[in-house]
């Protein structure tokens, strides 16, 4: 009998499917590489994955010790109560060993350092949300005009340094071949995928693994798009999203079910933003999109959740509602799916929509 709808998950333990997920993924970076010829992924990938478990395990307890308790927001679902006082901000434990481990893989390519400097500038605005958030206790860090406009001036002097470089095109590849010519409307639409690409990541984080293991995912999907595009490929940004995927495992690890460690804003804000870096850098617009659905479908369950009830909103300031709750996976868990099997599902369904993605490679 499923659980009842708001009711605490049944007790599961998230190590076998995180064990799987990271052998699927493993074996898809060494079949990637023997089909480029070239070991460019799986060495960046096993050494951040054992970087990052290493350094979660030893740092956990230090997150613990400073207080860095997760506060859990009165409205969410009433399972979720008992994970206060789990310690957040572990994006600052994975994300710079996927940024240095990333640089490592071609460290005269100047993209990868800024990709890293966009990155560790998410991960800083995601910091200062969480601390205030912790310092407040309260589950709102900074105002959300705040937060949007930090996220928007650090991807501005990205947007801008890459212009001046030429590393952005002008037009944008699609599917089957086709390409939309933009000029100059690169830099709003630049500004927009960072905007959407990093709150998406950041509503995604609300189950244990979830953000993590699609993050590991979708940035390994995206690794090898990067080298069979061409003949040449690009070895370079692919290396950095295997590090990114591997540093994500190794997190997974302590934040899979029952979570040891959330990532917070810190972790996912900066997913976000690396992933638009790359996309952005290279061309890979389409299959951000598409590899990264799972991503986009929980924002846009949000955007409508929102739009619903406003537009059905009587004079009794009541509207209906779309969804049991948003985020998506809100929606399912409340329906009377365990965490664990939301949390699995979306991992395959990211799954798959990689796969789709290198099916239609433009």
């Amino acid at each position: 009998m499923p659980a009842p709808a708001g009711s605490p998950a049944t007790p599961a333990d998230g190590r076998p499917g995180a064990l799987l997920l990271a052998a699927a993924v493993l074996v898809a970076c060494v079949i990637f590489d023997r089909l480029s010829g070239a070991p460019q992924l799986t060495p960046p990938l096993l050494v951040a994955a054992l970087v990052s478990w290493a350094l979660c395990h030893w740092g956990i307890p230090r997150l613990r010790v400073l207080k860095l308790g997760q506060v859990i927001r009165e409205e969410g679902p009433q399972g979720h109560h008992g994970k206060a006082g789990t310690p957040t901000m572990g994006g600052l434990l994975v994300v710079p060993v996927g940024v240095i481990v990333g640089g490592l893989v071609s460290p005269g390519d100047d993209r990868l350092l800024a990709v890293a400097a966009i990155t560790l500038a998410y991960l800083a605005i995601g910091g200062i949300d969480d601390w205030r958030s912790l310092t407040r206790q309260t589950n709102t860090g900074l105002t959300p005009p705040g937060k949007l406009l930090l996220q928007a001036l650090a991807a501005a002097l990205f947007l801008a340094l890459a212009q001046w470089n030429l590393w952005i095109r002008p037009d944008v590849s699609l599917a089957l071949g086709w390409v939309l010519p933009l000029g100059l409307l690169i830099l709003p639409l630049g500004l927009f995928v960072f905007l959407a690409e990093s709150n998406a990541t950041n509503l995604t984080d609300g189950l244990d693994g979830l953000a993590a293991g699609c993050g590991a995912i979708v940035f390994t999907g995206f690794g090898a798009q990067l080298m069979l595009r061409s003949s040449l490929g690009d070895p370079a940004m692919a290396g950095f999203c295997a590090a990114m995927a591997g540093a994500w495992l190794g997190f997974l690890a302590h934040n899979r079910h029952p979570a040891r460690v959330f990532m917070g804003d810190t972790g996912s804000l900066a997913m976000g933003a690396a992933l638009s870096a790359v996309a952005l850098l290279s061309d890979s617009l389409w299959p951000l999109l598409l590899m990264g659905g799972v991503f986009l479908a929980e924002s846009l369950s949000v955007i409508l959740q929102v739009w619903v009830f406003k537009a059905t909103k009587g004079p009794d300031g009541q509207g209906r509602r779309l969804f049991r709750m948003a985020p998506l996976h809100h929606h399912y868990e409340l329906g009377g799916l365990p965490e664990l099997t939301v949390v699995v599902r979306f991992w395959g369904a990211s799954a798959l929509l990689v796969l789709l993605g290198l099916l239609l490679l433009p």
